[in-house]
């Protein structure tokens, strides 16, 4: 026959559809995911036997081995039953909220054109919302707490707000509390919905950093976590750059261009790189938030101009990121960070469709300063087998450079600096770090001798 999913709905029995008590009620034997549901006792009153699989929760380690279980053993009972009677598989909520047992059984039924009901139930998102005073039609986006936690970075967007289902523990609640805390200042309320549509229900707003202290979280636990009270994401950073270029927006970012912003770009780079060489994170923050200004007005004409849109550009780094990893997003295996980058040139090879390495250097912008541009030439080199070839020491060249007669020899220089840039590179070290580092402290110095001289000369007057 078929197997039949119910959905139970979020807890009291008031709310089961007249189509899934009509189902419930005529099974021969209904089969419950769980048996901490209303709906358990509910059926048993009127008669109907059921089954749960709450020995299974007991013997998995995991989620995933609880939810593959439960779905191996229905598969099993489905064959067991053919020309019988269908297998009645009971869920919290809706079939198709949350539920990962269905999307199991869909991707079987689909895979071995095997036949497969759902019947629909209230979801535990409407009771939720209630408790929680809020509404779906406010951008509302819903994550699986197990999925939020599985992932290296939460896929939110702080400025709408969220509904976090399946916080099944307080382990599970400690982390969503670490995942949302990339994302969200600790101080920032958040809505505990627990046991909704039942007389237990309550909602509790409490500050995400006690979120895993509260009592009495269990499988009938979401949470709700409202956008943050100001505009925080890349989206909303958009959102403000097209107002800016709109009609009525401001008149000179209206009147920029690709090729106006061009020195704002390098200026904002630049202190980026002042506010990292100075390890000041605070500073670096904003500097960032001013750099990312750029790149958002740049993707906002494009977009004007038809060149392309602000998805196309995220599009086409991630897969970029994705292709050039297969150690990570495939099955390459690497001995480490050297095998890596000799990857990395292989794959661009490919992705140009060339045989050889006479295009390393395409791309290494002209308008790096020297050292970097040095620097980047010797790496990409490097990655394909090719050291420069240095000939003497660098302290040898230097002492002969220096001691020689007459005007200075401009291409000598050049290879002492370049011969320089690659025995710092052997030893770990960035020869454009350590200059402005080493510009940085004449500076410094140099003021302070300012300063002495100056006061010295006070003293004489």
């Amino acid at each position: 026959m078929t197997i039949t999913i119910v959905g139970l709905g979020p807890g009291d029995p008031a709310l089961l559809t007249r189509q899934a008590d009509a189902a419930l009620r005529s099974a021969n034997v209904v089969f419950m995911r769980t048996g901490r549901h209303p709906a358990f006792d509910y059926l048993r009153a009127a008669g109907v036997p059921v089954k749960t699989f709450d020995a299974i929760y007991e013997r998995g380690a995991t989620l995933t081995e609880v939810y593959d279980g439960i779905v191996h053993r229905l598969i099993a009972l489905d064959d067991a039953a053919r020309g019988c009677a269908d297998v009645v598989y009971a869920v919290p909520g809706h079939p198709r909220v949350g539920e990962r047992t269905t999307q199991l059984l869909v991707d079987w039924s689909q895979r071995e054109g095997r036949p497969l009901r759902l019947i629909e139930g209230v979801s535990p998102i409407e009771p939720a919302l209630r408790l929680a005073g809020a509404d779906a039609a406010d951008g509302l986006q819903m994550v699986d707490a197990q999925e939020l936690v599985g992932e290296p970075f939460p896929a939110l967007d702080t400025d709408r707000p969220a509904l976090i289902l399946h916080v099944e523990s307080g382990e599970v609640a400690s982390d969503v509390k670490l995942a949302l805390g990339a994302l969200y200042p600790d101080e920032h309320q958040v809505i505990l919905v627990q046991s909704p549509a039942t007389p237990e229900e309550r909602a509790s707003k409490v500050p995400l950093f006690e979120l895993d202290r509260q009592a009495g979280i269990d499988h009938a636990t979401s949470l709700y976590v409202p956008a943050l009270p100001y505009a925080a994401s890349w989206l909303g950073l958009q959102r403000i750059v097209a107002t800016l270029r709109a009609p009525g927006g401001c008149p000179w970012d209206r009147e920029q261009t690709h090729r106006t912003l061009r020195q704002h770009l390098l200026d904002e780079a630049y202190e980026v790189l002042d506010a990292l060489d100075r390890d000041d994170a605070d500073e670096l923050c904003g500097e960032l938030g001013d750099l990312a200004l750029q790149i958002a007005l740049h993707c906002q004409i494009a977009l004007e101009e038809g060149e392309f849109t602000p998805s196309e550009v995220f599009a086409s780094i991630i897969a970029k990121l994705r292709r050039r990893h297969p150690h990570v997003f495939g099955d390459v295996k690497v001995d480490g960070a050297g095998q890596v980058l000799v990857n990395w040139e292989q794959i661009k090879r490919e992705e140009r469709g060339e045989s050889n390495h006479r295009r390393q250097f395409e791309g290494v912008p002209a308008s790096l300063p020297a050292l970097a541009q040095a620097l980047t030439y010797q790496e990409r080199a490097a990655r394909v087998g090719h050291e420069p070839e240095l000939g003497q020491s660098a302290v040898e060249r230097l002492r002969e450079l220096t001691e020689a007669e007459g005007p200075g020899d401009e291409v000598q220089w050049g290879n002492l600096l370049f011969a320089i840039v690659a025995a710092a590179r052997r030893r770990g070290v960035n020869p454009e770090s350590a200059l402005r580092e080493a510009n940085a402290r004449f500076a410094r110095s140099f003021a302070a001798t300012q300063g002495e001289t100056e006061a010295a000369d006070d003293n004489v007057r």
